[in-house]
Parts: structure tokens; sequence; C-alpha cells
């Protein structure tokens, strides 16, 4: 395989890589001080689209993790930017929390029930059947229907809870239509998030915890790849992929020395 190149700009996931169930993992701060002093470029990703990036730099700033808010990019963010490059000022109705809302009011879109031209999924602790249904009603009669990203459960301290991508099987099965999601896997996520900081890809990385996210949206955008495991892939789960990460380290401590 042909040398890569060394890393100038660094892509991490925040849960399960950063932190896990409110507490930071061991490391990460240090990985955070050394990129803000190395001033390489980089940004904290999640596919959560429930807070705004200013909300995440205060959760961080709790946990001792100093991200600033332009270093942060959420699924939300990169919905907001595709819609903005598909139907610039179009409009859409949304089932989701601030950080989906405010994201798309920042590029100027109605949020409206009235004809859209989208039906915008994102996180929620309140899925309604209400909201659902109206949902339905309008990709039926026409909405193009857009998600924020495709995961099927999230952690919570109890347990997992349905999330994004089970809700929206329950709408594609309701009208027929399948979605588009915009965060990961999807490589447009971290395209997008490359293209925030100025970075190219041959020399940039991204740290993930699951292979099925983090490690293909990587790979398939054409970085570094590096698993970590403090999160959902055990290593005996790796090989039942088709593909590989670059490098699989215990935790984000062992990439410190990268930077």
């Amino acid at each position: 395989m042909a040398d890569r190149k060394p890393i100038e700009s660094w892509l991490t996931d925040m849960d399960g890589v950063l932190i896990h169930e409110g507490i930071p993992i061991p490391g990460a701060d240090a990985f955070i001080k050394k990129l803000r002093e190395s001033g390489k470029p980089f940004l904290v990703l999640t596919n959560n689209s429930i807070y705004t990036p200013r909300d995440l730099h205060a959760r961080l700033n709790r946990m001792g993790l100093e991200v600033p808010i332009e270093n942060i990019w959420t699924s939300a963010l990169a919905t907001a930017q595709f819609l903005d490059d598909q139907r610039p000022g179009g409009s859409a109705y949304v089932l989701g929390e601030a950080g989906l809302t405010t994201a798309l009011h920042d590029i100027g879109y109605i949020l409206t029930d009235h004809a859209p031209d989208y039906v915008v999924l994102g996180e929620t602790r309140t899925y309604s059947f209400e909201a659902m249904t109206k949902a339905v009603r309008l990709i039926n009669d026409g909405a193009r229907f857009i998600c924020t990203n495709p995961d099927e459960t999230g952690p919570s301290a109890e347990g997992p809870l349905p999330a994004t991508g089970a809700v929206a099987a329950l709408i594609t099965k309701a009208t027929g239509k399948q979605p588009y999601f915009a965060g990961k896997p999807n490589p447009l996520m971290m395209r997008t998030g490359l293209n925030a900081i100025g970075a190219h890809s041959e020399t940039s990385a991204m740290i993930g915890d699951r292979m099925d996210t983090d490690v293909l949206a990587g790979m398939e955008a054409g970085m570094q790849t590096f698993l970590v495991l403090t999160g959902l892939t055990r290593p005996e789960q790796i090989e039942n992929f088709p593909y590989r990460p670059s490098r699989v380290v215990d935790s984000i401590a062992d990439l410190v020395d990268r930077i």
C-alpha cells in the first residue's frame, strides 16, 4: 500500500471517543489540548442533531474539554448545508430539537407544515404520533424526505433508546419513501466538515468508535481511520466487516503523540 501523507487535520467522533455517558474518557483532555496547541485544523463530530454547537461547547466545557464552537460539526449542520446547496431558501417541516431547527433557520429556511419542500427528521426525545402522522401525510403529498442520520438507537444511562433511523423506518413503512441521510456514514458529512475547516482528505484522519458509521464514512471520504475500543465496536466484531480501519487503538489516549 502506498505511504500516506502526514496527518495535518483531525476529525473525531464525540460519544464513545471523547466522552462516555457524560464522563470524559481518559486522555480526551490531553488530546484536545494538544490539538489546540498544535494549531492543526480539527473537528469534533456527532450524528446527534439535538444540540447546537454552542450547547455542545458548554456541555464539553463542563467536563473539562475546551472545544471551540467553530470546531464542532453536527449532522444537523451537515443537513442544513446539504439543503442550502440543493434548494436555497426552501421550506421544511421538522421533527427535531433546537440543534436542527437553529441550523435550518441560520440558512434562511422557513419551518412550516404547509406544503413544505422537505420533511426533515432529526433526533428528539419527544417523538409524537401526531407529528409522525403529519410527516407521513406531507411526504405522501410530495415533500422530499430527509434524515439527519441513520442511527437506529442512541445511548442513555438506562440503556439504548430508539433514534432517528428507527423512526425513519416507521415513516418509510407508512409512505414507501426512503429518506436521504445526511449524517454518518454518508461521506457528505465528512466532506462538508473538511471544507468547513479548509482541510483535505489526503492529509486528514477520522477517529471513531463505530465501524459502521465513523470508520466507513472516514474511509469513503478518503481519510485515514482510527478505531478506538472505548465505544460500541468490540475487537471481536471488527472481522465481521468487509473493510478495516487504518489502525485500531485502545483509546484516544493512544493518539495524543500522533498529533
